[in-house]
């Protein structure tokens, strides 16, 4: 339960029902007073068709042992700095792969946005249950709030004005997709400082430029990897130098191999 709500009955995707909220049966679309770029759209078409894996399937992946890292760090972030009771806003929260997380963390309330409409579709279904498959799974034990829409874009605290603020601010693997522009990532950084009460936490993970540009550098050309992956810059970083001046929409191309 969010602090400062009483105790009140709510939906399965909906906020406790103690003041008014926007969309309470928690599917909402907030794009409808900006502009998105096509970049932000390219991201969101290519996780809305990406297909969701058996068990069996995600264990057979050559990166498994990355996916696990990968949860092995956010469950570690989490654990350290989530409260019981807690207010959450997950920023690119994707398919909801972080809820049993968070309702381990015994938080009180969880707001996810994420770009792609598909996701966030499998996100109310992992939270309340895939009655077509007759899936059932023991309740969260926080209510939840979900909408779509491109956090980097759009101003949260109007959208989010009866749900602010929040204890922790989450945006785990995906902030990266903020510096195609200053103004993205002006806007991203400008959303968690205003949607977060004074000593609230920031937690996240994003790609080192640092590492990435050092492997630029020592390939014989504009592309770098391994079996399981590979980076390849266009022609016009053909030099390899990066002005510090003008850090933002350096784009590349990255690739991950996901099955056998």
């Amino acid at each position: 339960m969010k602090r400062g709500y009483r105790k009140s009955p709510s939906s399965s995707l909906g906020p406790p029902q103690s003041k008014p909220r926007h969309n309470s049966e928690g599917d909402g679309n907030f794009l409808e007073d900006e502009t998105t770029k096509n970049f932000a759209r390219k991201v969101a078409d290519h996780y809305s068709a990406r297909s969701n894996q058996t068990l069996e399937e995600r264990e057979a992946s050559p990166i498994i042992h990355l996916k696990k890292l990968n949860n092995w760090i956010k469950s570690v972030l989490i654990q350290l700095y989530a409260r019981r009771g807690d207010a959450v806003l997950d920023l690119a929260c994707g398919k909801g792969g972080d809820l049993i997380k968070w309702d381990k963390a015994k938080i009180g309330y969880y707001v996810g946005i994420d770009i792609a409409e598909g996701s966030i579709k499998d996100c109310r279904t992992r939270y309340n249950g895939d009655a077509d498959h007759h899936q059932r799974r023991k309740k969260f034990s926080f209510p939840a709030r979900l909408l779509c829409g491109d956090c980097y874009e759009v101003r949260l605290d109007k959208v989010l004005a009866d749900d602010a603020p929040f204890d922790i601010c989450s945006c785990q693997f995906a902030l990266h997709y903020s510096w195609s522009t200053e103004a993205r990532a002006r806007r991203a950084l400008a959303n968690v400082s205003a949607l977060l009460r004074p000593g609230g936490i920031f937690i996240g993970t994003m790609p080192d430029a640092n590492v990435i540009i050092k492997k630029l550098r020592e390939a014989e050309g504009l592309t770098f990897g391994n079996s399981v992956y590979w980076i390849r810059f266009d022609e016009e970083y053909s030099d390899k130098k990066f002005k510090a001046s003008d850090p933002f929409g350096i784009k590349y191309t990255f690739h991950l191999e996901i099955f056998n």
